[in-house]
């Protein structure tokens, strides 16, 4: 394990106090959407395991979580993103090799032309996965061996992301125009799975909240129009939030892109709690924050792209901006603009988490 100047001293509170925006002005917490096992292995100083949709025995899986817990834990997080095994049957991924650093061999991304259900013969074909085929066992066995200290924020597919990879971005584009009565399919599909999952999730052991990682944006604007949004996905997003505030619990959410013209929508129809996902060349963190740190909290924001080819002094200065700019409030927690990527050098991950760390040890000092 690389030495680190900090010590293990979880205590989700304090996470769940900053996502609830009364956080402790003189301390930061941190947390991550995940991390690529090859991250993982390098830090841990272990093999890294493969990952989950490459296993296939429970040993291998159980060694896999521990893994998951025990970096999470010797990094000094008070939570981690975990959640069921779901599988959907037969996405089209296309392949091209891996160039980073602690490359995984291959790298697959979803087809953006067509999926798996472009009319509605593959509709009805489509093996859809139900309710009673998710797997919770990953997330019992984590309950069961988690850290003291330490909470699970339940792991949620969003409802845009799965709609995009069944059809294919371009084709579901074109089939809100031409087949809407094929998308509202789809939509109602994709709610009859994971409003029922959402209850589940919200009742499993450890678990103080759930984050829903559904990407809606690219660089300029929403995947899709905001009417669009209104129609088919912010319905389903506002009953899973409104499931997890029944149980008093935050409703956080990652997505990507440029947001603009739906923040007001996630905020108060959807009624999501935390946002995440900052990309500079969008807008750096310090800005939305100043939109809108008073009305929910603000997750990570150190940008990707200078953690993955910036120097390790880029890295701590810019880790520093952002946390003059947003963590003497109550709302802000420290993190990537995105996660933590194996093409990401593991020295300037740790560098960001130790400004963190002095940020915190000069409040306490002074």
């Amino acid at each position: 394990m690389v030495d680190l100047p900090w010590k293990p001293d979880p205590d989700y509170h304090r996470l769940l106090k900053a996502l609830h925006r009364q956080g402790d002005p003189e301390r930061v917490v941190w947390l991550e959407l995940f991390a690529d096992h090859e991250i993982i292995g390098a830090i841990l100083e272990e093999t890294p395991l493969p990952t989950m949709d490459k296993i296939k025995d429970r040993e291998t899986l159980n060694g896999w979580i521990d893994q998951k817990m025990r970096f999470w834990y010797q990094l000094g997080y008070d939570a981690l993103w975990h959640g069921p095994t779901l599988t959907w049957p037969g996405l089209h991924s296309l392949e091209a090799g891996d160039s980073a650093a602690l490359s995984r061999g291959n790298r697959t991304w979803v087809n953006e032309n067509a999926g798996m259900i472009t009319n509605w013969e593959e509709f009805e074909r489509y093996p859809w996965p139900l309710f009673a085929d998710v797997d919770f066992y990953p997330l019992e066995y984590a309950a069961r061996r988690l850290p003291e200290g330490m909470a699970i924020i339940a792991q949620c597919s969003g409802i845009l992301e799965p709609a995009m990879w069944l059809m294919g971005y371009e084709t579901l584009a074109m089939a809100i125009y031409d087949q809407p009565d094929l998308v509202e399919a789809i939509f109602t599909r994709l709610s009859d799975l994971y409003v029922p999952l959402a209850r589940a999730l919200v009742e499993a052991d450890r678990v103080v909240a759930l984050w829903m990682g559904d990407d809606m944006g690219y660089k300029t604007s929403t995947m899709i129009s905001p009417k669009h949004l209104r129609k088919y996905v912010f319905p389903i997003q506002k009953r899973i939030g409104e499931i997890v505030h029944a149980k008093g619990f935050p409703f956080l959410l990652h997505s990507c892109g440029k947001l603009d013209l739906i923040m007001q929508d996630l905020i108060e129809d959807v009624g999501i709690d935390a946002k995440h996902s900052f990309e500079d060349a969008i807008e750096p963190v310090e800005r939305f924050f100043d939109r809108f740190g008073k009305r929910i909290a603000v997750i990570g924001g150190v940008d990707m792209d200078i953690l993955a080819r910036g120097t390790e002094a880029q890295v701590r200065a810019r880790t520093c901006q952002i946390l003059e700019a947003c963590a003497s409030s109550q709302s802000y927690i420290l993190g990537s603009g995105n996660s933590i990527a194996n093409y990401i050098p593991p020295l300037n991950y740790l560098a960001m988490l130790d400004e963190g760390y002095r940020y915190n040890t000069a409040r306490r000092t002074t």
